[in-house]
């Protein structure tokens, strides 16, 4: 008895090491007609144990509704204010004014997003993202919160002008002086980390017929061998992973960190969109959920404990595009699940194997 006490111990105690500094966050969009009130939504955060959200602006009733929850907050300052926050300080200031510091102590900011995949915007706002992040650090340090509030930006992986195999992973050369290197040095200068926005499902629903299911959705598979390092990879999403950590190591930063500010899965789609089901959807985030509460590295970088943030907490009637993009919600409106999924070590207990 005594012995197996010590076991279950020992065993508790690695599981806590493994997880440190690996967490879980959603991803709460709102851009649907049916959602319930900012309140319910943080009853239910709660009660699923999420305790990180990463919103797509400042709104004030859901910044007003996470007071005092305990709930840790990234926020989005959206690509159209741009300009405005690389041209201004002033408006940075107000900006920052309004939208955080109101919110103080409170609400639990620790993040702020400054645009989100801006590289792909059509409106050509690349040139506007260093000066805005570099107000938006500076209006933090006028209020005292740049130490405790870090700004990044998400990336999407198109940002790589090779991502396959990982080893070959690398930005885009046109992107690399004026935005990629000034965003990693403000990173490493601000001990802040790179958001990266990563979807195996694209990835599988375009090449279904070279990539096996299974390793898309984290099941047991043969795997590849990367001729480049010699790691085997069992998945897609380390495969993605690692491929931008070869990006950022091929300029000499290996010292900064990544968070997946966006992965997720869709539980329907087009006809032609496939892999889209709720079946796959569960396996995926269940899966991903498990590996990283448990084991949260990559091949490259085993010990790298990553934060990931899935998309999305419901949803969104109002998104454009194929079906897909309405359906990447783990919950209805109606805050009943679409599927299972776990959140915290306690769910994973309960997962039946996908």
């Amino acid at each position: 008895m005594q012995r197996l006490l010590i076991l279950s111990i020992f065993s508790l105690t690695a599981l806590l090491a493994l997880t440190d500094g690996s967490y879980i966050g959603v991803n709460y969009g709102r851009i649907a007609n049916n959602l319930p009130s900012a309140f319910k939504v943080v009853k239910l955060l709660k009660s699923q144990g999420i305790n990180r959200v990463k919103l797509f602006d400042t709104d004030r009733a859901v910044l007003r509704a996470l007071s005092g929850s305990g709930i840790k907050v990234t926020v989005n300052l959206p690509n159209e204010q741009l300009f405005l926050t690389a041209k201004k300080l002033s408006y940075a200031l107000a900006w920052l004014n309004k939208n955080i510091v109101a919110y103080q102590p409170h609400t639990l900011i620790e993040a702020i997003a400054v645009g989100n995949e801006v590289f792909v915007d059509p409106h050509n706002t690349t040139k506007y993202l260093i000066p805005a992040i570099k107000n938006i650090h500076k209006a933090l340090i006028r209020n005292n919160l740049h130490n405790s509030i870090k700004v990044s930006s998400p990336i999407a992986l198109s940002a790589l002008g090779s991502s396959y195999p990982s080893s070959t992973g690398s930005f885009k050369p046109e992107l690399i002086e004026p935005v990629i290197k000034p965003m990693l040095d403000f990173i490493r200068e601000t001990s802040s980390y790179l958001m990266v926005n990563v979807y195996p499902f694209f990835a599988y629903e375009t090449n279904a017929d070279v990539i096996s299911l299974d390793y898309a959705l984290f099941r047991e598979n043969p795997g590849n061998v990367d001729p480049g390092n010699g790691l085997k990879y069992f998945n897609i999403f380390d495969a993605q992973i690692d491929a931008v950590f070869a990006a950022i190591s091929a300029l000499k930063y290996d010292d900064v960190r990544i968070v997946v500010s966006e992965t997720g899965w869709p539980s329907k789609g087009d006809s032609d969109e496939v892999g889209a089901s709720p079946e796959n959807a569960a396996a995926y985030n269940g899966n991903l959920v498990k590996k990283i509460l448990t084991n949260g590295g990559t091949p490259l970088r085993p010990n790298a404990n990553l934060t990931v943030y899935l998309f999305a907490l419901f949803n969104e009637n109002g998104k454009l595009g194929p079906t897909s993009e309405r359906n990447f919600g783990m919950f209805y409106p109606n805050m009943e699940k679409v599927y299972d999924v776990p959140f915290t070590v306690e769910g994973l207990k309960g997962m039946k194997r996908t």
